[in-house]
């Protein structure tokens, strides 16, 4: 789905009603629980980023760009909760996995960093909170330039 919004709150307002309402809760849940240093901006949806004051080189792939973080989005069928440090931190993808059935009945549907939700399902918001404040700012560089140093070798 796409939308052209220029704010989190113009993105929120363009979605369906139940999708507004878990966008809207995904995104206070990460604003309460987010670490210092992440900058908030709109992209392919509501995303939170490593700010070039931080990080000056940015993403690798377009240097112009900050370095992301956190995503959340509406998709077609579901609403998605993209966490790069769960894609580069195998211990943290293992405790998340190991919590999730703790807060949910449900199957935990996810990808790489990408966590699904249902919009007629429930949302475990207390552990997303959880999963926000695990890695600070400078622990995703660290872990960010772990990973580009890998590639480089490759």
């Amino acid at each position: 789905m796409e939308y052209n919004a220029s704010s989190p709150e113009d993105y929120i307002s363009q979605l369906p009603e139940e999708r507004r309402t878990i966008i809207a809760s995904l995104r206070a849940v990460i604003k309460e629980n987010l670490p210092e240093g992440f900058a908030e901006v709109i992209g392919y949806g509501i995303e939170y980023m490593v700010p070039h004051e931080l990080y000056p080189p940015g993403y690798h792939v377009s240097p112009e760009q900050p370095l992301p973080f956190i995503s959340i989005a509406s998709q077609k069928n579901h609403v998605a909760l993209y966490h790069m440090g769960i894609y580069m931190q195998p211990e943290l993808l293992s405790w998340f996995r190991e919590e999730y059935p703790k807060h949910m009945k449900t199957k935990l549907d996810m990808g790489k960093s990408c966590i699904r939700f249902r919009p007629s399902g429930t949302i475990p918001y207390e552990l997303i909170g959880e999963l926000i404040r695990k890695v600070t700012v400078t622990e995703y560089i660290r872990l960010y330039e772990q990973e580009i140093a890998q590639l480089k070798k490759k």
